[in-house]
């Protein structure tokens, strides 16, 4: 028993050495190559850090300190001076075109805002489809602004899948009763009614404190009749 065991042994020994005499050979046979390789490797890692730390982060907080007077102006609902500024500072379409995301990823959702408050609705789903951020309260206002874009557009179809979107990313959001409503209008106007109704029915059983609550019955009522 001790004999075959000490055969496992030497074999596992063998094989080791074996390896290792074909891991010299294959590193004496390729030794430019492989320090070639190595050094190329080293150059990317260390050019990466350089533009990570000279380059690409000041410039994110170049984009950043651009984008505070826009974002400004866009929580004081001046949204024409938020998108396109007024020669003094930049606005968020600018901004955009200079730093692309390198001011986060919201400049897209507060560009498509501007758009849509401001009736071009066209231009506010370009901006909004390119926003990709996964806080959910936020994508969920993306999804159903692109929505609100279309019905402004009369596109109530499409509406429609983006406001079940939106209402997908996050069930609790307080939000939902909006869009829940919207999504409602949206399907009336397209002749669904009875989908309608579920909608309205929706938010008078789960959202029953929401502001959409309060006039709800005239809406069940119109899709009732």
């Amino acid at each position: 028993m001790a004999t075959k065991e000490k055969t496992k042994v030497e074999e596992r020994q063998e094989n080791a050495a074996e390896q290792l005499s074909r891991i010299e050979q294959f590193y004496e046979e390729n030794k430019k190559w492989v320090w070639g390789v190595v050094i190329g490797i080293l150059v990317i890692w260390l050019a990466t850090l350089a533009y990570n730390r000279y380059i690409y982060q000041p410039k994110c907080a170049e984009a950043q300190e651009q984008a505070f007077p826009a974002e400004a102006s866009f929580a004081e609902g001046e949204y024409e001076l938020a998108l396109n500024g007024d020669g003094n500072v930049l606005g968020f379409a600018q901004i955009i075109d200079d730093y692309g995301t390198k001011a986060g990823k919201a400049i897209y959702l507060y560009a498509g805002i501007c758009e849509l408050q401001l009736g071009n609705n066209e231009d506010a789903i370009k901006y909004l489809a390119k926003y990709n951020g996964k806080e959910p309260i936020l994508k969920a206002r993306a999804l159903s602004c692109q929505a609100d874009a279309y019905v402004g557009l009369e596109e109530y179809g499409k509406a429609v899948s983006l406001y079940k979107k939106a209402l997908a990313v996050n069930e609790k959001n307080d939000f939902n009763s909006t869009i829940l409503f919207k999504e409602g209008l949206a399907l009336k106007a397209l002749g669904k009614n009875a989908e309608a109704l579920a909608c309205y029915k929706t938010i008078l059983d789960k959202y029953p404190q929401s502001i959409e609550a309060y006039d709800i019955d005239r809406y069940i009522a119109e899709v009732s009749e």
